[in-house]
């Protein structure tokens, strides 16, 4: 026996559109952007001009040059030719940080203790203890500070959630999953000392996602890697058991040609009672499904995907708005960074 179940998100979306049918004008949240790199042109910042409470107020990037030319391409008000100088402007609430992971504790130190709210692109930091500094420093001077990973902020995701607490499937005791992606010819996630490597750019993808469908605690990792001859890892392989009893396995890479588009995408929850396949890719959106098997047959749910970017600016700006709690806690963020400091001992990443 076979059923659709199909899944309109009803969220802030919807809200948003009550509100404008009676005329209810929306705060905003004036927020600037430290760097030019490409996910903010492709990604966060078209979110942002979809967002209802965000406003692109600002830019800063290495040359005033690069950041007049993004300031012109999106209509951005204010552009500047240091990190520093943006930081400095009042107007500013809240900064979004596309850097590269090295220097990403730098600059998220520098905005929080300049009393700016921060969105920072994943990984957050190098390390669980580069991690919780950035949290003490927020916590100290008031204001939020949130880990990008726009993908958990599809109501893609919430769907599974939804699934797996119902208890259609039971008990989950597997979960694998993969995100293996081109290998580039020029990028800093190429060099070691920039924090690149498969794991650090593609393996937080799949932490994160065992970790938010696991309620549980990792209490053994094992892992292994092929290097490139930067000092990256280009594939990583692992299993994590988990003090409940659940394992999961991953695998990431850099291997499928130079610059090309391909990428492989999977994830498979097996429970008690059935389980869930998807090839979504992570962060896709628009019309995505996933398959649910159980003794009674395949269950196919379909769910519109809004653009994950604007979910991710519309949740921080309600934190600053309105107080409420952050989608990526500071506990989930402290948790996913000890997973991947495991990882990384194990493939000897920083020997």
């Amino acid at each position: 026996m076979a059923y659709i179940v199909l899944f309109y998100p009803c969220n802030f979306y919807t809200w948003i559109s009550e509100k404008r049918k009676v005329g209810i004008s929306m705060e905003k949240v004036k927020w600037g952007i430290l760097g030019t790199a490409n996910i903010a042109r492709w990604a966060t910042i078209p979110g942002m001009k979809k967002s209802e409470n965000c406003e692109l107020y600002a830019i800063a990037g290495r040359s005033l040059e690069k950041a007049e030319q993004y300031a012109k391409e999106f209509g951005i008000e204010k552009a500047y030719g240091s990190y520093e100088d943006l930081l400095k402007d009042d107007k500013v609430q809240a900064v979004y940080i596309p850097l590269p992971n090295d220097i990403h504790l730098k600059w998220v130190e520098a905005s929080l203790k300049a009393g700016k709210h921060v969105l920072c692109e994943k990984p957050l930091a190098l390390n669980a203890e580069e991690v919780k500094k950035m949290f003490k420093t927020a916590d100290e001077n008031g204001v939020y500070l949130m880990e990008a990973y726009a993908y958990l902020h599809s109501p893609y995701i919430e769907s599974l959630k939804n699934d797996i607490n119902s208890g259609i499937i039971g008990d989950v005791d597997y979960i694998d999953t993969a995100f293996v992606t081109q290998g580039y010819k020029e990028d800093f996630r190429l060099h070691k000392e920039f924090g690149g490597g498969a794991m650090y750019d593609l393996g937080c993808y799949c932490t994160t996602m065992i970790l938010s469908l696991i309620d549980s605690n990792p209490e053994f990792v094992k892992a292994s890697a092929e290097f490139s001859e930067l000092g990256v890892d280009y594939m990583t392989a692992g299993i994590i058991r988990f003090a409940n009893g659940a394992r999961a396995a991953f695998n990431v890479g850099m291997i499928l040609g130079k610059n090309t588009n391909s990428r492989y995408d999977r994830l498979y929850i097996h429970g008690s009672k059935g389980s869930i396949r998807s090839d979504v890719e992570y962060n896709q959106e628009g019309n995505v499904s996933y398959n649910i098997y159980t003794a009674d047959g395949m269950t196919v749910r379909n769910i519109f995907v809004p653009q994950n970017y604007a979910l991710e600016v519309d949740q921080l700006s309600r934190c600053i708005l309105s107080g409420e709690k952050p989608h990526i806690t500071k506990e989930f963020s402290v948790k996913n960074a000890e997973l991947i400091d495991k990882v990384l001992n194990e493939i000897g990443f920083w020997n």
